[in-house]
């Protein structure tokens, strides 16, 4: 089989940050690098679930929610996948941003956690959810589109 596009970049090199991963046709594939790879350091299962629900929400609620097309977690739970349609490089940073900013500092009821939403209702962390936006919005300060090339 072929091998996928993502399993062509060297993990050796990542750094934590936001890359554009790959472009297919008019959609974008941003790659929220919150860990190191293979540093020992990964995302805890509950704290990412709910940064999923968070970074989801917000998304699909900005400006930008007509281009969002998808937010993700990375199955090596070392980040989020971010894709997205004619939306320019820097609004999608400021995205990301924002919504780091939002995660931070989220007070209140996650947003489709109940069983009837949620195929893992139970297995939520706000706290680590919190901790994991405010790391990653300090990361991408003052993030630029020419930061969003691989190394």
């Amino acid at each position: 089989m072929k091998k996928i596009s993502s399993f062509c970049v060297d993990h050796t090199k990542l750094e934590k940050g936001m890359y554009l991963s790959r472009i297919d046709g008019d959609i974008k594939t941003y790659d929220i690098r919150m860990c190191k790879p293979n540093g020992g350091d990964y995302l805890d299962n509950p704290g990412m679930h709910t940064f999923e629900h968070l970074f989801a929400t917000y998304a699909r609620n900005s400006a930008f929610a007509d281009e969002v097309i998808y937010v993700g977690p990375m199955g090596c739970r070392t980040g989020f996948y971010l894709l997205v349609r004619d939306l320019d490089e820097a609004d999608a940073i400021r995205l990301v941003q924002d919504a780091m900013a939002f995660i931070a500092s989220y007070e209140g009821e996650i947003p489709g956690n109940t069983v009837v939403e949620c195929g893992n209702f139970l297995e939520h962390d706000l706290a680590s959810a919190k901790k994991m936006g405010a790391r990653m919005a300090k990361v991408l300060e003052n993030w630029t589109p020419d930061r969003l090339q691989y190394a």
